[in-house]
């Protein structure tokens, strides 16, 4: 039982760390604000909860999971709600999104 628990642990560490490495590359290749923003917002959340489950895994019932519970419960909270306020703020201040692939490749000449 304990190697599944290890297995299960490495995996989902392994699987979050790879999430949040691929938001961060995202924020800096995505092309403009809004796909940076979904970019690194879906990916931020992903990878943080699957690493905080990983540690779940690790540790028994004790106060540490009661933490860690409250931590993914937050940050599955906060971090969406905070993507959708930026956007919403970027659109209030006259930020578009780019509907079209072509002007983005337009505007380099």
């Amino acid at each position: 039982m304990m190697v599944l628990s290890s297995i299960l642990t490495w995996l989902l560490l392994l699987t979050g760390s790879f999430f949040a490495v691929v938001g961060g590359i995202g924020i800096v290749r995505l092309p403009e604000f809004f796909s940076r923003l979904h970019g690194g917002g879906i990916t931020d959340t992903l990878g943080a909860g699957l690493i905080i489950a990983g540690l779940l895994f690790q540790e028994e019932l004790s106060l540490v999971t009661v933490k860690l519970l409250m931590i993914l419960f937050f940050l599955m909270v906060t971090s969406p709600t905070s993507c959708h306020a930026l956007a919403r703020s970027a659109i209030t201040q006259g930020f578009k999104p780019v509907l079209e692939v072509d002007t983005l490749d337009s505007n380099k000449n």
